[in-house]
């Protein structure tokens, strides 16, 4: 089989398409003939040794992934050969055929297309687990998502608006405001070019509150931080939650005193500790966004695809921020 691999650390022009043989199940797992891969912030950080795991090299990234079962170690209870499933090995997709354990794969309805499934696991299933287990997001309530139009921010926006939330999208141009108002946000903002002074700080929240209201933002989805992040906190609504998902913007510097003047919550969003801490509540929420994505009421946006060989590619199109949704390997 072909395997796109990671030798050494560096960038995706470091990756090389080798041949390996086809790997065997082992007890437990299934082997999937890889049909889609979906590409994430993460896979741009792996290669680089920048990441929170880090692999044993040669590794292949790629973390989530669609398929069909074409083979089954011994106890495998449940899928079959000839089975589509998504999976969720974390590293090792951008291959042609991968063994994964059972519990890490899902079932797909017919409805749901290798695309889709190879975008839904970590963007949305990030989306999820902030808006709901650590967010506490409330039909009515006001949502900000920084990052409106980049994987898990589309996820946000739409998970957002099907919670009952008012979702307001900020991000870096009018065009990718467009698509987030098209995948359900009410409201846009398009955010200044970083770096932020103290008035242009001050005028991106003042653009927050003009939407927001007079109470303030109840939630914020922050998937830029830098010096974004402290304007949205300055327009939180009292009780309000800042969610920091991530920070390709920098980690910023927020004032202390901020939290305490609004008593208001800044929570981490650690998605992939989350769900090894509590796998059945990931095959649940996994199985809920495959029916919503069945039932249309999630789009799962891919913006390009690629093919293996050229699955550095992909990753570099994901490191230049200019991809709006996702961007898969396919075969």
């Amino acid at each position: 089989m072909k395997a796109l691999l990671s030798d050494a650390p560096g960038g995706p022009e470091t990756l090389t398409l080798q041949d390996l043989p086809d790997p065997e199940p082992g007890t437990g797992e299934v082997r999937i003939a890889v049909r889609s891969v979906g590409i994430n912030f993460p896979d741009t950080l792996i290669i680089e040794d920048k990441y929170q795991f880090r692999p044993d090299r040669p590794f292949a990234p790629g973390a989530e992934l669609a398929g069909v079962v074409d083979a089954v170690g011994n106890g495998v209870n449940d899928l079959k050969v000839g089975d589509r499933v998504m999976a969720l090995p974390m590293w090792g997709a951008l291959v042609e055929k991968i063994c994964v354990a059972e519990d890490r794969c899902h079932r797909l309805p017919d409805a749901v297309s290798d695309e889709q499934a190879a975008c839904l696991q970590m963007t949305y299933g990030t989306a999820l687990y902030a808006l709901e287990q650590r967010g506490d997001l409330a039909k009515g309530e006001s949502l900000l998502v920084l990052g409106a139009a980049g994987g898990v921010g589309l996820a946000a926006v739409e998970l957002g608006a099907a919670l009952g939330a008012r979702v307001i999208a900020a991000a870096s141009s009018e065009e990718k405001v467009a698509i987030a108002r098209d995948h359900g946000a009410a409201e846009g903002i398009v955010y200044p070019e970083a770096p932020l002074d103290r008035a242009a700080q001050k005028q991106f929240s003042d653009q927050i509150k003009q939407l927001a209201g007079p109470d303030g933002i109840d939630v914020v989805m922050d998937i830029v931080g830098g010096d974004y992040t402290e304007p949205a906190l300055r327009a939180t609504a009292w009780g309000g939650r800042v969610l920091i998902v991530g920070f390709p913007a920098g980690i910023a510097k927020i004032p202390a005193n901020l939290p305490l003047l609004k008593s208001c919550d800044i929570r981490g969003i650690f998605w992939g500790g989350a769900i090894e801490r509590d796998w059945a509540r990931h095959r649940a929420d996994m199985a809920r966004l495959t029916e919503m994505c069945a039932a249309g009421q999630i789009r799962p946006r891919i913006h390009q695809t690629f093919p293996l060989a050229e699955g550095g590619a992909a990753i570099r199109a994901l490191s230049d921020r200019g991809v709006i949704g996702k961007v898969c390997v396919t075969r």
